[in-house]
């Protein structure tokens, strides 16, 4: 569902992303740690197709994102961690106005809407103006907004920003949900706890580059560490393996 062949991605001097190649499949729920700096990022700039690699490629569902940005991106959701919203409208038109750019039908957003904002626990704020909700609310809103034309690939970069613990809690039980029923999730965090609770693969990125991938495991094993997630991936970042 998510293909990078060589990903290579400069900026002057820098080589932010250094020639990552990696597969994920349908249904799995992959975690992508590394340090501040790292790329993590920019690779997931990159395949959403905000930015231009240049060199490689990325596909999602088998399209290239730069050369087949429509079709990518209609089966793709992306969730910065400070995602923009439209601070004028409420949340129900923010809702209809992203449908509408998906051309989802106006029965199918409400739909989606209303289970998706029972969900989340939105129903006190969805009439309120987005620029007087808290980041954590806003946060939740945009995860909805994301999930309306239910993506075969969900990707996104610190999910937990804002979020208190239960609300946190429900967006890892959707996230799982949808992971299990065939949506492909790709997480980029900082909380180690996260990819240790819910991820089926890791994947470190340090200085640019894709220094391992696998199950905690596998990791461990490559690592030389049997002890929790953070000894392992402390152990992998400082040997730069």
């Amino acid at each position: 569902m998510i293909e990078l062949e060589h990903l290579v991605k400069k900026f002057g001097d820098l080589t932010a992303v250094n020639d990552i190649s990696l597969t994920i499949a349908r249904g799995e729920f992959f975690a992508v740690l590394g340090p501040n700096a790292a790329g993590k990022t920019t690779t997931i700039k990159l395949i959403t197709g905000l930015l231009r690699p240049d060199s490689g490629t990325a596909r999602i569902c088998g399209f290239d994102i730069q050369s087949e940005p429509l079709a990518a991106r209609q089966r793709l959701a992306y969730v910065p961690d400070f995602p923009f919203l439209y601070d004028k409208l409420n949340a129900w038109e923010f809702f209809r106005f992203i449908g509408q750019l998906f051309r989802i039908e106006p029965e199918r957003i409400a739909k989606n809407g209303r289970e998706l904002v029972d969900r989340f626990h939105l129903e006190e704020f969805a009439g309120r103006p987005l620029e007087s909700l808290s980041h954590g609310t806003r946060q939740r809103i945009a995860i909805v907004s994301a999930l309306l034309h239910d993506p075969e690939v969900f990707v996104v970069d610190e999910p937990m920003v804002g979020l208190d613990p239960q609300h946190a809690r429900i967006v890892k039980d959707v996230l799982k949900e949808r992971s299990l029923a065939g949506m492909t999730v790709l997480v980029s965090t900082h909380q180690l706890s996260i990819a240790e609770e819910m991820s089926d693969r890791i994947g470190i990125i340090h200085g640019g580059k894709l220094i391992a991938v696998g199950t905690r495991e596998e990791l461990r094993l490559k690592s030389g560490s049997s002890g929790a997630l953070e000894e392992v991936y402390l152990a992998l970042t400082a040997n730069g393996k």
